[in-house]
């Protein structure tokens, strides 16, 4: 009988592994900064993000971005953090508190049903988020709905699996060893929209225009491999879900095996794991 992919599901599953790796994602966020942080000040110029804005994020996790949105639209600004995972919001308050930024607030929201009022926004944000709805399309209609005439959405995303080994060789190290069947067909995942021009075709499709992206090399520096492989291990409960069916020395030997592959992206400089990100956006048409 052939395996038919269960959105609801998925939706739980995600929900409960983000609220595990609630934690690490925050105590690991200064990490997200240097490595995401040139494409979100893209994503936010892209977006024509200006003082005063009304900013919603979308699968906002630990908030690093949202306070970068916050900084950037300043006291007389707004953003609202969103995500599938309550318990990851919390840090992305206690984050904001720490910097004594107070113009954000966090709302438990599934962004495929943005329970907002229309034309609310005047901007949307998504940083590796939209990647993993199961129907993008609705949630792009969402964000169209919320946002003001005029208004952008603007999103980050991985591109293609060869340019970003630092996540993808995890990915197919435990693949093989768990013996798991590859995604099934319109499977949300980190590479769902990596193919060029996909991001676009979504904005467009979703009735959004004046769309454009840009690709940015983000590679993930750190001093040593074992280094990435201890954030991921953290951070990535997704790669635990995949393991989930192995003995404990299985599952050390997997991750012992992810560290000897990552040790090829460390020279004398440290270790660079390949990444490359797309950054895209469109506009709300004026009615």
């Amino acid at each position: 009988m052939k395996k038919v992919f269960d959105p609801q599901h998925y939706k739980t599953t995600t929900r409960e592994q983000w609220q595990t790796a609630a934690e690490a994602w925050h105590r690991w966020h200064p990490t997200l900064k240097s490595w995401l942080g040139p494409a979100t000040d893209l994503m936010l110029d892209m977006a024509e993000v200006k003082e005063g804005y009304r900013v919603l994020d979308i699968a906002a996790g630990a908030g690093e971005q949202s306070i970068t949105a916050a900084e950037k639209v300043g006291p007389n600004g707004y953003v609202l953090a969103t995500d599938l995972a309550p318990k990851i919001l919390d840090y992305a308050l206690e984050l904001a508190n720490e910097k004594g930024i107070n113009n954000i607030e966090i709302q438990e929201i599934d962004g495929e049903n943005l329970t907002l009022p229309d034309n609310s926004f005047n901007t949307v944000i998504s940083r590796v988020g939209l990647i993993f709805f199961p129907d993008q399309q609705k949630a792009l209609k969402e964000i169209k709905r919320v946002l003001k005439p005029g208004g952008f959405v603007a999103a980050i995303v991985y591109s293609t699996v060869d340019k970003n080994q630092f996540f993808s060789t995890p990915v197919s190290v435990i693949r093989r060893r768990a013996q798991l069947p590859p995604p099934l067909a319109g499977q949300p995942g980190p590479f769902s929209l990596s193919a060029e021009g996909v991001l676009d075709d979504a904005f467009k499709q979703a009735g959004f225009t004046n769309v454009q992206s840009k690709i940015v090399s983000a590679p993930v520096k750190m001093e040593k491999a074992e280094d990435c492989v201890r954030f991921e291990y953290e951070s990535f409960a997704a790669l635990h879900q995949m393991l989930g069916g192995l003995s404990d020395r299985e599952k050390t030997a997997a991750w012992e095996e992810i560290r000897v592959e990552l040790s090829k992206f460390e020279d004398e400089n440290g270790f660079s794991g390949p990444c490359e990100l797309v950054v895209g956006v469109g506009q709300k048409p004026l009615e």
